[in-house]
C-alpha cells in the first residue's frame, strides 16, 4: 500500500506560527548545522522505543518543521531535544552553547515527552481514569500548557508525525496507544492550529493502525474508480468555471481531495454506505461577492438537479463559530453525487484559517453528526489560541504563558489533573478524593518528599502519603500558611470541621437526653419516637438542638409526664377546699359563701391581680374567670342568674400560690430563637412549664406556659420578650 506522505507530501506552511516562533529564538549563524554536529555523537547509535534510529528521527523532524514553515532555530532545536538526556546538565550546557532561549525549549520538550511516556504506559497498563474524554482533554491541555509560545507543540507534532511516517515506511505496527493519543490529542491539536495538511496525514495514519480492516477496505472502495473519479472531477471543475465566469460570474473552482478518516467518520456519524457519502466526488468554488455565491448557486441548480434535504445555507445562518459557505449536494446526468461549497474568498480564509473553525463539527464524538452542530461550548482559552499565535512573539518576550492560571500535573498512574496556578499537594489530594485530602500527611513531588505546601509545577509526578483515618489540619485553613490554593479544597476542609462540630453537638445533646430518661425511669422509650412526638424528623435533629441549649428539657419532661385529660369545654375540674377560713387553697373569696369549691378557668387562667368572676357550675362549684374573658361574658348573658361574685383573697393567706398563663410570642424565625426567649424567662425567675412552636414561611408561631404569682409582673417580662432579636410581637393570651 502507498505511503500517505508521499500522497500527501505538499503541505500549505502556515503563516501565522512562524510569525509565532521566527522572533521567538534569536537568530545564531549556521544554527542547524551546529545543532546537528552538537547532538550527533550523542544520538547516532541511540534508537527510540519505536525501534526508529534517533539521529535519523531528528533529521525528519527538522525536515518537517522546514516543510510546515518552521524557521532554522525551531529546526536546530529538534536535534538538542534528544541530545538532553545524554548530558548530566542539560540547562547548562546547552545554554552555554546555544542560549537560554534553546536551553529551554529542549528542556520544556524533553519533560512533555517523559508525560507522554508515563501517559501512554499507564493506558497500556489499563490503569486510565474513569473518564477517557476529560483525561483527553487534559492531555490537550497539558500539551499547550507546556509550551510558553508554541514551539514545544510545533516539536511534539513534528516527531508524532514522524513517528506515523517511521511505522508506515516499515510496515511495523504502531503501538495502539501511541495511535490513540494521535487521533485523539495531536490531530484535534493541529485541526486548532490549521495545520491541515499535518491534521489529515496523522487522522490516516492513526487509523490505519487503530482500525487496518477497515482502512483498508475504504481505501480500495476509494481506489477502483480513482483515476476514472479524478479525470471526472477534473472535467467537471474545468467546466463549471468556464460556464460561471461565461456567466459574469469570476470563479475559481478547485477539486476537493477525500481523506479515508473523513469518509469513515462521515459514514459512522450519518450511517451511511460508502456509496452514499455525497462528497466523494466533491468541488470548492470560490466567488469575490456574496451576491456571487447566490449568482453561482443559482447556475449549478439550473444545470444540475439538487437534493433539496441536503442544501445548508451557512451565509444566511453562518455556524456560531463564525463558520459561511453554501452547502449543496447536485446529481449529475449519470446520477452521481457531487458536493458544491461555494463561499468567497474572505469566507474561505476563514474556513482553512479561522479559530477553531470545524472543531464542534469535526469532534462531535460518539454523538455523530446527527443534530450536531458546533456550540460554542469548547474551551476559551483554545477557541482564541489562533489569535494569539499572531502575538506569540509579545507573550513569549514578557514571560507570559497562555494557560498561566492553571497547571496539570500526574498522579502515580499517569492520570492528569487539573488545578489552580499554586496549587499544592493537599489541593492536589482533595481534587483526587475528598477521604485522600483529610488524610494527606505528606507529599512525594518526582520521587522526593516535599512540604505540603509546596507549590506544585506543570509535568510533576505527585504521590500522597496518607494516614489509615484521621482529618485535616486547622493550619490548612491559614492562609498565611500557604496550603491551600484551591476554593473547592478549603471548601471540604471547612465542610470536614463543621461536621465535627455538629457531631460533638449531636453526642452531648444525645448524652443529655438519655441521662433524663434515666431519671425519669422511660429507658425503653425509642428516641426515634421521641423525636417524632416532639416535631423532629429525626432523632439526631434532636439531639443538635438540645446539645446547641436550643431546646429545654422541660418540653421533654411534659411528654413523659403529661397533664391530666383535658376536660369538656363546660366541665371544669374543682378543688374542694380544705380550709375553714372564707379563703380557699386556690387564693378565691368566694363572697357571702364558705368553703365552696373552686377552680381556675382553663379558657383564660386567671392570676392575681386580674379582675375576675364566679359562674356555678351544675353541681361543680364554682369557676372563676378573668372579668373580661368572652367564654364568661357569653354565660352571664345565657344565665345571669349563675354569675357570683369573687374576689382574691389576701396574698398571705394563699400560700405563695403560682398560676399558670399563656404567652404568645411571633417572631422572625431564626437559629438560636427559642434559647434566647428562655433565657428571659429564666432570668426574670419564671418557670417555663410549656412550650409549643410552629414556623410557616419563616415566621415563628410560639406559646410558652409560664407560671406567675403576680400578673403585673408579667407585663415587664412580655416587654424583655419583646426585645428579643427578631421577635415582632409578645403578649399574654
Amino acid at each position: 500500500m502507498k505511503s500517505l506522505s508521499a500522497e500527501q507530501a505538499d503541505p500549505a506552511p502556515v503563516p501565522e506560527l512562524i510569525a509565532a516562533t521566527e522572533q521567538a529564538m534569536p537568530h545564531q549563524a549556521h544554527a542547524l548545522a551546529r545543532a546537528r554536529a552538537f547532538a550527533e555523537p550523542f544520538i547516532a547509535g541511540e534508537t527510540l522505543d519505536t525501534g526508529e534510529n534517533t539521529l535519523a528521527h531528528a533529521d525528519a523532524v527538522a525536515q518537517i518543521l522546514k516543510t510546515m514553515g518552521g524557521s532554522e532555530a525551531m529546526q536546530a532545536a529538534s536535534y538538542l531535544v534528544y541530545a538532553c538526556a545524554h548530558l548530566n546538565k542539560p540547562q547548562e550546557v546547552i545554554a552555554k552553547a546555544f542560549g537560554d532561549n534553546y536551553a529551554a525549549l529542549a528542556m520544556e520538550t524533553t519533560k512533555l515527552v517523559k508525560v507522554q511516556l508515563q501517559t501512554r504506559a499507564a493506558e497500556d497498563a489499563g490503569q486510565w481514569v474513569d473518564d477517557p474524554k476529560l483525561q483527553t482533554e487534559n492531555v490537550r491541555k497539558m500539551l499547550l500548557a507546556f509550551s510558553r509560545d508554541l514551539r514545544v507543540v510545533m516539536l511534539r507534532l513534528a516527531s508524532r508525525l514522524q513517528t506515523l511516517r517511521w511505522h508506515a515506511a516499515c510496515k511495523t505496527v504502531a503501538p495502539p496507544s501511541v495511535a490513540r493519543e494521535v487521533l485523539h490529542v495531536f490531530a484535534p491539536l493541529a485541526n486548532r492550529l490549521g495545520i491541515w495538511q499535518v491534521k489529515w496525514e496523522m487522522e490516516d495514519l492513526a487509523f490505519r493502525f487503530l482500525e487496518p480492516d477497515t482502512y483498508k477496505k475504504v481505501a480500495g472502495l476509494l481506489d477502483e474508480k480513482r483515476i476514472e473519479r479524478e479525470e471526472y472531477v477534473e472535467q467537471l471543475r474545468a467546466r463549471l468555471e468556464d460556464d460561471l465566469r461565461a456567466q459574469g460570474v469570476q470563479a475559481s473552482v478547485h477539486g476537493r481531495p477525500k481523506h479515508i478518516y473523513s469518509i469513515v467518520k462521515k459514514m459512522r456519524g450519518k450511517s451511511l454506505d460508502f456509496d452514499r457519502v455525497f462528497d466523494i466526488r466533491a468541488l470548492r468554488v470560490i466567488v469575490p461577492a456574496v451576491n456571487d455565491c447566490y449568482a453561482a448557486l443559482s447556475w449549478v441548480h439550473q444545470q444540475l438537479p439538487p437534493l433539496v434535504e441536503e442544501f445548508d445555507d451557512y451565509i444566511a445562518r453562518p455556524k456560531p463559530n463564525g463558520y459561511q459557505s453554501l452547502h449543496t449536494i447536485v446529481r449529475d446526468p449519470a446520477g452521481r453525487a457531487i458536493e458544491i461549497q461555494i463561499r468567497t474568498q474572505a469566507m474561505h480564509d476563514h474556513a482553512e484559517h479561522g479559530v477553531a473553525a470545524h472543531w464542534a463539527y469535526k469532534e462531535a464524538g460518539s454523538k455523530g453528526y446527527a443534530g450536531v452542530s458546533a456550540s460554542g461550548e469548547y474551551d476559551a482559552k483554545i477557541a482564541v489560541l489562533r489569535q494569539l499565535l499572531a502575538w506569540e512573539r509579545d507573550l513569549a518576550g514578557s514571560g507570559q504563558g497562555l494557560f498561566e492560571d492553571r497547571i496539570y500535573v500526574l498522579t502515580p498512574d499517569a492520570a492528569i489533573v487539573e488545578l489552580p496556578q499554586g496549587a499544592t499537594p493537599v489541593d492536589f489530594a482533595y481534587t483526587v478524593h475528598t477521604s485522600l485530602g483529610h488524610r494527606c500527611r505528606g507529599a512525594r513531588l518526582d520521587g522526593a518528599m516535599v512540604p505540603l505546601n509546596t507549590p506544585l509545577q506543570n509535568g510533576q509526578t505527585v504521590e500522597i502519603v496518607t494516614a489509615k483515618e484521621g482529618g485535616p489540619s486547622r493550619d490548612w485553613l491559614n492562609a498565611d500558611l500557604g496550603f491551600l490554593a484551591s476554593h473547592r479544597a478549603k471548601a471540604k476542609v471547612r465542610a470536614w470541621f463543621n461536621e465535627q462540630v455538629r457531631h460533638e453537638t449531636i453526642a452531648r445533646g444525645r448524652e443529655l437526653v438519655e441521662k433524663l430518661l434515666q431519671r425519669e425511669g422511660r429507658t425503653a422509650f425509642k428516641l426515634e419516637e421521641l423525636a417524632s412526638r416532639l416535631g423532629f424528623k429525626s432523632a439526631e435533629d434532636l439531639f443538635a438542638v438540645v446539645g446547641k441549649d436550643e431546646y429545654s428539657l422541660r418540653n421533654i419532661e411534659t411528654l413523659l409526664r403529661p397533664p391530666e385529660a383535658p376536660p369538656a369545654p363546660d366541665d371544669f375540674l374543682l378543688k374542694k377546699s380544705r380550709h375553714t377560713d372564707k379563703t380557699p387553697k386556690g387564693g378565691v373569696l368566694v363572697v357571702g359563701i364558705d368553703s365552696l369549691m373552686t377552680q381556675l378557668a382553663k379558657c383564660c387562667k386567671p392570676a392575681p391581680p386580674d379582675a375576675i368572676g364566679g359562674f356555678v357550675t351544675r353541681g361543680k362549684g364554682v369557676s372563676i374567670h378573668r372579668a373580661d374573658c368572652s367564654n364568661f361574658r357569653e354565660l352571664a348573658v345565657r344565665t345571669a342568674e349563675r354569675v357570683i361574685e369573687v374576689e382574691w383573697g389576701s396574698r398571705n393567706s394563699d400560700g405563695g400560690a403560682m398560676y399558670p398563663v399563656d404567652v404568645g410570642v411571633e417572631a422572625a424565625d431564626r437559629q438560636g430563637l427559642l434559647r434566647d426567649i428562655s433565657e428571659v424567662f429564666a432570668k426574670e425567675k419564671m418557670n417555663v412549664v410549656g412550650v409549643q412552636t410552629q414556623t410557616v414561611k419563616g415566621t415563628a408561631f410560639m406559646t410558652f406556659v409560664v407560671e406567675i404569682a403576680d400578673s403585673g409582673r408579667l407585663n415587664k417580662v412580655l416587654g424583655l420578650v419583646a426585645e428579643v432579636r427578631g421577635v415582632r410581637w409578645a403578649k399574654r393570651r
